[in-house]
């Protein structure tokens, strides 16, 4: 019967060209929550997960925490079904299987997306069988789906600025970024040389990727050292900077500024090297609990919730006063992690309604 639904839906999409509004009033009903949290009845619904990767520490993170905040929606009568699905960096198997759980008639899809393009037909046909698409710190071009996400530029920002006064305005740069053809690694990248425009005593001298991976980024930066010149600071995208420090170490170079990306390895080296030596440097990255964000948007949606088109999720910044209370919330293998429950998320949903930032997390609240 549901199938049947979705596919009348598409017919009238096809020959009307109003499916999107039909289905929203017939699929999610108005609550009374302009502010707030809203109550309408979703224990029936499910809300999948379309991961594109999940081969990075951050990742399984991510995915861990996706599965413990609907492991409680469910016990709490929220949501029917929450699985998650992980594609190999693969936009094409990423778009099958959304295929399949667009057949399997979910509620809804919360999609961390391998491309900005390649899932737009996909993701249209989700849309048109009137599921709720949410797209989670990514980016795609197809307009039908809301979009949970950070700032990037303010990423880039942070870590020019504190760069910048550090060297006073001049210095030999390193850039490690993500993966290549990444929307996100796109926008942090972007975010940083706008960033570095305001200091033209700036100079990157090598840019290379690191796929987000300690591993990766330490081969990586190992491979370019030998024709680099003095480095003095490394622009990073998160999860980089252990491995981009151990490159330095092997290779018999002073450790520069390397920004970390708030992973316990980070931190752990950070912490080290400064009871050593007095090692200074900042640490901003996204958190991989936006998986939770992502979840309480798709079931607040479900629930008739008005939710905006784009809701900003806040980076986390670890300065040095803090690194010690962050780093003492942090399993091996970890990484800064505040917990979004659905309350919280309703919140960020209102600050975005009414363009007020989203309230920065702290160690405090931090899931232990």
């Amino acid at each position: 019967m549901r199938l049947q639904a979705r596919s009348n839906y598409k017919i009238l999409w096809r020959f009307a060209g109003c499916m999107a509004w039909l289905a929203m009033i017939t699929s999610h009903p108005a609550q009374a929550a302009d502010d707030g949290v809203a109550r309408g009845p979703t224990a029936s619904q499910s809300i999948a997960f379309s991961n594109s990767y999940a081969g990075s520490d951050f990742r399984k993170v991510m995915v861990r925490n996706w599965q413990e905040i609907a492991t409680q929606a469910q016990k709490d009568g929220l949501v029917r079904e929450a699985p998650v699905v992980s594609a190999n960096n693969s936009a094409s198997e990423q778009a099958a299987h959304i295929q399949e759980l667009i057949v399997q008639g979910v509620n809804a899809i919360v999609i961390l997306a391998a491309s900005d393009t390649a899932l737009n037909g996909v993701i249209r046909d989700a849309c048109n069988a009137g599921i709720v698409v949410v797209v989670m710190a990514s980016l795609v071009t197809e307009r039908c789906v809301y979009t949970v996400d950070y700032n990037w530029s303010a990423m880039g920002r942070v870590e020019m600025d504190y760069i910048a006064k550090r060297l006073k305005g001049n210095g030999t740069l390193l850039e490690i970024r993500g993966i290549a053809g990444d929307a996100t690694d796109q926008n942090i990248s972007d975010g940083i040389r706008k960033a570095a425009s305001d200091y033209p005593g700036l100079k990157f001298a090598k840019t290379v990727y690191g796929n987000w991976t300690a591993s990766v980024a330490r081969k990586e930066v190992a491979l370019a050292l030998p024709s680099l010149p003095g480095i003095d600071a490394v622009a990073t995208q998160g999860g980089d900077g252990y491995g981009a420090a151990m490159a330095f170490k092997a290779a018999g170079r002073p450790l520069p500024i390397i920004v970390m990306g708030n992973r316990q390895d980070e931190l752990a080296l950070w912490k080290q090297e400064r009871d050593a030596n007095g090692y200074e440097t900042v640490s901003v990255s996204a958190s991989p609990s936006v998986s939770q964000v992502g979840f309480w948007v798709a079931q607040q949606i479900l629930a008739g919730k008005q939710v905006p088109k784009f809701v900003e999720v806040p980076l986390v910044r670890i300065d040095a006063k803090d690194l010690d209370a962050w780093l003492a919330t942090m399993p091996a293998g970890g990484a800064a992690n505040p917990s979004y429950d659905q309350a919280s998320v309703a919140a960020m949903i209102d600050a975005a309604a009414h363009n007020t930032a989203p309230p920065t997390p702290v160690p405090e609240v931090t899931k232990q």
